[in-house]
C-alpha cells in the first residue's frame, strides 16, 4: 500500500468542550491487588520463556560491565543503579508487548520484540500520539536519571567524610558514620526525586504502548491512578524496591529474574488500573506487524 493510499489515523483521545485532556478512567483496587500483579507476571514470564529473560540477562550483564570498569568509583556505581530504576518502565516495553500478546492469544517470538522497538519509525502518524510518543518519554526519563546519577555522586562526593571507592566505603563511610547523616540526605533526596517519577510512570509506559495517546495524557493517567489508589501504589513500589534491592544484593543474577518478573507485572498493573477501553488502539504500521 502506498503512503497516498493509507487509510487516516486513527482519532487521539478526545478532550472536554474547555480543551482540558479527556483521560481514561480509573478503578479502584484492592490492598493485596499488587501481589497478584506479581503472580500473573510470574505466569507471563514462564509462558515467554528466554525472550522474557533475556530482558533481565542484559541488563544484568550490563551492570556487571558497570561494576567492573567503576569498580574504584563506587559514588558513580550507587548513583547509576538508582537512575537504572529511573528508566527501567522504558526497558521494559517489551516486556508489556509479550504480555499483551499473551494476553490476546498471539505468537511470542522474537519478531514481536523486534517490532516493538523499532516499528515507531515507519508510523506515517507518529508525530502526534505515535510511536515517538514512548520516545519521548523514553528521553525524559533518561534525563532524570542522569540528573539523579550527577546528583547522587556529588552528594557522595562533596560530603562524605572520607572517600568513597568501593561498598564497603559506602557502609562504613556513608551508611554507618557516627554523627554524620549524608545517607539519610542520599535517601531523602533519592525519595524525593523518585516520588513524581514513580507516579508519572507507574502506567505510563504500558498505555503509550497499547493505546494512541501522547505524554501528556499518559503521564496524567498515572499520576490519576496514584492519586486514586495511593496506598496499594505505595506497596507496590516498595515491592519494586525490595526486589530490585534483592536482584542487585545476589551479585546482579537475580535480576535476569526480577527484572521481567516485575516488568510482567506491571502490564497487568496497567490493565487493573485503567479502563481504557474508550481510547483507540495503537495498531501496527501496514507490513510492520
Amino acid at each position: 500500500m502506498s503512503p497516498s493510499n493509507l487509510p487516516p489515523p486513527p482519532p487521539l483521545a478526545p478532550r472536554t468542550r474547555r480543551g482540558a485532556l479527556a483521560l481514561p478512567g480509573i478503578r479502584n483496587i484492592g490492598m493485596a491487588q499488587p501481589l497478584d500483579w506479581l503472580a500473573r507476571g510470574a505466569r507471563d514470564m514462564r509462558r515467554g520463556g528466554w525472550l522474557s529473560l533475556l530482558h533481565g540477562l542484559v541488563p544484568a550483564a550490563f551492570g556487571g560491565l558497570l561494576v567492573l570498569l567503576a569498580r574504584d568509583r563506587f559514588w558513580l556505581l550507587a548513583g547509576a543503579f538508582s537512575g537504572f530504576l529511573v528508566v527501567a518502565p522504558v526497558l521494559a516495553t517489551s516486556l508489556y508487548a509479550i504480555s499483551r500478546a499473551i494476553e490476546r492469544g498471539e505468537p511470542v517470538n522474537l519478531r514481536l520484540i523486534v517490532n516493538t522497538w523499532t516499528r515507531w519509525q515507519f508510523s506515517r502518524y507518529a508525530a502526534r500520539g505515535g510511536y515517538w510518543s514512548m520516545v519521548r518519554f523514553g528521553l525524559l526519563l533518561a534525563l532524570a536519571g542522569t540528573g539523579w546519577v550527577l546528583t547522587s555522586a556529588a552528594l557522595i562526593t562533596l560530603l562524605a567524610p572520607e572517600p568513597v571507592n568501593s561498598p564497603l566505603d559506602f557502609l562504613r563511610h556513608i551508611v554507618l558514620a557516627p554523627g554524620h547523616y549524608v545517607f539519610e540526605l542520599w535517601l531523602t533526596m533519592g525519595g524525593l526525586m523518585a516520588a513524581p517519577i514513580f507516579a508519572s510512570s507507574v502506567i505510563a509506559m504500558p498505555l503509550l504502548l497499547d493505546r494512541r495517546v501522547d505524554v501528556l495524557q499518559a503521564v496524567l493517567t498515572s499520576w490519576q491512578a496514584v492519586l486514586t489508589n495511593p496506598l496499594p501504589l505505595v506497596l507496590w513500589a516498595a515491592l519494586i524496591m525490595v526486589l530490585t534491592l534483592l536482584g542487585l544484593g545476589t551479585l546482579l543474577l537475580g535480576l535476569v529474574v526480577v527484572l521481567p518478573l516485575l516488568g510482567h507485572a506491571s502490564w497487568h498493573a496497567y490493565r487493573d488500573l485503567v479502563d481504557a477501553s474508550a481510547l483507540p488502539e495503537r495498531l501496527p504500521p501496514e507490513g510492520a506487524a
